[in-house]
This record gives structure tokens, sequence and C-alpha cells, in this order.
């Protein structure tokens, strides 16, 4: 058992492959929040001394995830999630009616079903870019010609937005992002692009992504281990001067005697425009405590190299068997094994057989399909024994 595993409690007694849903938390991480708590409550919780320890934990927390981003802290926001962190400065945006959104298909449905409000309530059309039918990763460059051209195809000239996940949640295929915000450079409406990066923070290298798009959201609580409850987006330069904050509380106002002053620029000028209000604190030292354990197994490509040395034995292992298969036709990218069925079976009978076995994995409905998300925690065992049930499963 790895020193990493051995710290999470949550992992000693099933074998677990929702990574992708939600990481567990380490022991040090859950005392980290604890600890954040008591030093509130014996400065007091809302008293003079505890102010600059906020400040001091919520500027620690930005710079770190800045950095991460490859942005400077200024535009970096903290948020609860990634849907907070995608809609709020999408909904600010400087849309005219008419104009088009082009979305892929394999959005998660919260920024699927936001976009589509946006374009109810803003008279914009949406464009669907098809995607979750590829079958081949990135990397190969005869299929990533054939993505650029059909997003090519896609784009019309009144787009005005790009909504595209970094990495997508229910292939696990890698897209090339870098190539699309060169195509949406030369484009003369200048498309803005928000990308999700939902299951890419700490999983995959972000920093080159995060730092080219307009909007990125991310989350603490997935491939981090961190809790639930923290995010962060990186906002561009252009998306900090042109959107409008949409939700707004206290932190979003620079200055909170402006009822008295007549003030009318109210909010901040940086990432704090889209900042609401309270937000836990704590939380915050979790996620650097858990950070700072992922770091210590190594760099981001050096922990993905072992994590694909994973999914690629489990994605291997599914290509043997009759009645299973692999929706990606390469090794996976990523720690995300994707597969569907090809017998009698249906998804639900899978998901319940193997979680009576405490074995957990997840359904997924565009495409049907099951979905296994591997980690630095994973272990041969834990794949061998996912096959071992499907194959039996399979024969039953």
């Amino acid at each position: 058992m790895s020193s990493l595993r051995a710290k999470m409690p949550a992992l000693l007694n099933k074998t677990y492959f929702n990574y992708g849903g939600q990481g567990p938390l380490p022991d040090s991480t859950l005392e980290a929040i604890i600890e954040s708590w008591r030093n509130i409550q014996k400065l007091g919780p809302f008293s003079t001394s505890v102010w600059p320890y906020i400040a001091k934990e919520t500027l620690k927390t930005r710079e770190i995830l800045a950095s991460i981003c490859g942005i400077p802290p200024h535009r970096l926001a903290l948020t609860e999630n990634v849907t907070i962190g995608c809609v709020l400065p999408l909904w600010g945006l400087p849309f005219v009616p008419g104009e088009r959104i082009l979305l892929s298909d394999s959005e998660h449905p919260g920024i699927f079903a936001a976009c589509k409000e946006i374009a109810r309530r803003k008279n914009l059309q949406i464009d669907i870019l098809k995607v979750h039918n590829l079958q081949e990763v990135s990397i190969n460059k005869k299929s990533n010609d054939s993505f650029i051209n059909s997003f090519k195809r896609q784009l019309k000239p009144k787009t005005r937005l790009v909504v595209i996940s970094h990495l997508l949640w229910n292939t696990g295929m890698i897209m090339p992002i870098i190539e699309i915000t060169k195509l949406l450079r030369d484009h003369p409406n200048k498309p803005y692009l928000l990308v999700d990066g939902a299951q890419s923070f700490s999983h995959i290298s972000i920093k080159e992504i995060a730092s080219e798009a307009d909007i990125y959201g991310f989350t603490g609580h997935k491939w981090a281990f961190g809790p639930e409850g923290l995010g962060g987006v990186a906002l561009s330069e252009r998306v900090l001067s042109e959107s409008d904050p949409t939700l707004i509380g206290w932190r979003s106002i620079k200055n909170e005697n402006f009822i008295d002053e007549n003030e009318s620029d109210l909010f901040h000028k940086d990432s704090r425009r889209f900042e609401i209000a309270t937000s836990c604190i704590p939380l915050m030292a979790g996620l650097r405590s858990s950070l700072e354990l992922l770091n210590h197994e190594g760099g981001i490509e050096e922990r993905l190299k072992k994590i694909k040395n994973h999914s690629f034995m489990l994605w291997d292992e599914i290509s043997q068997i009759n009645g299973l298969e692999n929706l990606l036709i390469d090794p996976p990218p990523s720690g995300i094994v994707s597969f569907k069925l090809t017998n009698k079976l249906n998804t639900d009978q899978v998901i319940k057989y193997l979680s009576n076995k405490k074995i957990f994995i997840r359904s997924l409905l565009h495409p049907n399909c099951l979905r296994a998300c591997l980690h630095l925690t994973s272990t041969e065992n834990e794949i061998r024994a996912l096959v071992d049930s499907l194959k039996n499963l399979i024969k039953i």
C-alpha cells in the first residue's frame, strides 16, 4: 500500500474509481481544516484579531492557485466550485443579440444549462461541436487535424463564445486547446474561450491552457484530494475589463463606504469582482495541505505518467473482455477509462453489482457508458478486482 493511500481512510474499505466525481480526503487535510477552524475560534470568529489571519489565508491560497494556472494572482478568483467559477464571469460578458455560442456536446450539464439559459435571455444562438464520439486521443496528428477542421467548420462569423472542456469528463480525451486559441485570435469577432477544467486540475498540466483561456474554472475536490466547496477560476485581462459582476456581495465591492460617498464605480477591477460574500476559510488550509501532499509525489507530468500506467492497465484488460468496449481506441491520455456494454446488461445493473462488492465506478448518459477514474492511489489489486468482477458479471 502506498504511503499516500494509507493517509486516506475512505480508501481502506472499498475499491474506489470515482476520483473524477470526488477525491477522498487525506487525514492531514482534515486536520488542517480542523486546525484552521480552531485558530479562528481562538482569535474570535468576528474580531479585530481574526481579519489578518483570514487575509493571510486568502492571499496564500490565491497565490498558490494562480501559480498553478500560470497567471498573476489578480487574475485568480476563489470560488466554491467549477460552475460558479465559469458561470459568474460568463453571465457578465457583453453579448449582442444574434451572436452565437459554440458549445461542445461533452460539457457538464451545469455548464450546458447555463449556456442554454443565457442564450434564451440574450437572444443568442447555440451551435454544437460534436466531440464525444471521437475515438482517438488528441496526440494523434491525423485525428487532431480532423478535429481542428471540424472546429473550423463550426465557427461562424458571429461566434462570440466557445465553451469546451480541457479534459472531457465522459471519454477522458484531452482537447487541443492551444490550437483552438490560435484560431480564435484570428477570428474577426474575437470569441471568448471558456474552458471547463473540472477534470484537469491536479490531474494534467493546466498552466499553458489556463493562462491562455478567458475563463478557466476548476475545483479542488476531485483529483486534488481537497475538500468540496473550494475552487478557482483563472480570468483573462479582457474578461476583467469587459465582464460585469453578476451575483454581487461585499467581496465584490472595493469600498463599503460607497453609500455615503455616492460612488458609482463600485467593484474591484481584478478577479475579486467575481467573488461574492462569506466563504469557508478553513477549506483553504485543507486544499493547500492536499496540494503539498501531491507535490511530494512528484511534478504534474511525473504524476500523470504513473496515473496513465494504471489507466492503460485497465483499458488493456477491458479491450480483451467480450461484452465490453472501450470508448477510446488509443490508450487513455489520462486517468479516465470509459467503456460501454455490448451485451444485454445495462449500466444500472453493473453499478449495483459492483457496489455490492464495494467497487465504485459510475455511469454516464452522454454517451451511455461506464466510467472508472484511476489515480496515484489506485493499485493493481483494485484493477484486478474490477476486471474480475466485470468478467464474472458478464458470465451470469
